[in-house]
């Protein structure tokens, strides 16, 4: 099948696909005499599951890990149950920087408790006096 075949099953845009390609997380495919790409079902199955893999914030190195190691069917999946450990790390810290965030927001929001001036507004004032700090390294796999 062609790529805009491929892209219509997989849910995805050709874009994804060549994106992917470039990436290497999905094979290149073979091409016709006319330098048409030719993919087949196996390119449909490992594409549904780069998808589900970034449905789950994985980041391109962890799905990297997963296709490799779903190359290799016959190994046991201790490898893959410590790429999910590690992502799920990643989920708690994440998780832990929204709550600070909804922190920050929240409070920013009690600022103004109602209709007033724009000049007078809590929320504007705060943001303006606002210390913060410099950026912290982020402890994800996001970056």
């Amino acid at each position: 099948m062609k790529i805009g075949k491929l892209a219509q099953l997989a849910q995805c845009t050709v874009e994804t696909v060549r994106y992917y390609e470039r990436e290497g997380l999905l094979a290149a495919p073979a091409r016709t005499a006319g330098n048409f790409r030719l993919y087949g079902a196996a390119h449909i199955e490992r594409l549904r599951f780069i998808r589900n893999c970034r449905a789950l914030d994985m980041s391109h190195d962890e799905i990297r890990n997963l296709l490799a190691l779903a190359d290799r069917p016959a190994e046991g999946c201790g490898a893959v149950n410590a790429v999910f450990d590690q992502h799920i790390v990643h989920v708690d810290e994440r998780i832990r920087e929204l709550a600070q965030l909804k922190e920050q927001l929240s409070a920013l929001r009690q600022r103004c408790a109602g209709e007033q001036a724009v000049d007078t507004c809590g929320i504007l004032q705060g943001l303006a006096a606002m210390e913060t700090e410099a950026r912290h390294e982020r402890h994800t796999h996001l970056g």
